[in-house]
């Protein structure tokens, strides 16, 4: 199965950080599995690293060797990817989700018909039959 995995899921795991569910763990080690983050999330902790170096402690060249070193394959943002955001659907009654980042990754994995793994709690409102929420 191939599975894309949110920012915070890839710094989790190239950090060995116990907010790791252990059922990503799994998921993650599971050799049947192809293992992907975007670059999307390099772009995302560069922004947040160059913001707040004292929040975001890593920094997008670190993120990205630390997947590579992982065995997780980089997946690039083509414009197929941008078309896609049209048509997620996120419901109004849904509390406010105003992340791009996540979107684009979303959008991603629709379109590359990956498994989209999250801990995001915002996530699962966008009703996706792709998205394993942990």
């Amino acid at each position: 199965m191939k599975i894309l995995i949110d920012t915070h899921i890839a710094i989790w795991a190239v950090s060995d950080d116990p907010k790791l569910p252990k059922v990503a763990k799994d998921i993650l080690m599971d050799e049947h599995n192809e293992i992907f983050y975007s670059t999307a999330s390099i772009w995302e902790i560069i922004i947040k690293h160059m913001t707040h170096p004292e929040k975001v402690i890593i920094d997008g060249y670190t993120l990205a060797k630390s997947c590579e070193d992982s065995g997780f394959k980089v997946l690039p943002i083509l414009n197929q990817h941008t078309f896609a955001l049209k048509d997620l659907k996120y419901p109004d009654n849904a509390p406010r989700h105003n992340d791009p980042f996540d979107r684009i990754l979303i959008a991603q994995a629709k379109v590359e018909e990956m498994k989209f793994l999250t801990h995001d709690s915002l996530i699962p409102y966008y009703y996706e039959s792709f998205i394993i929420s942990i």
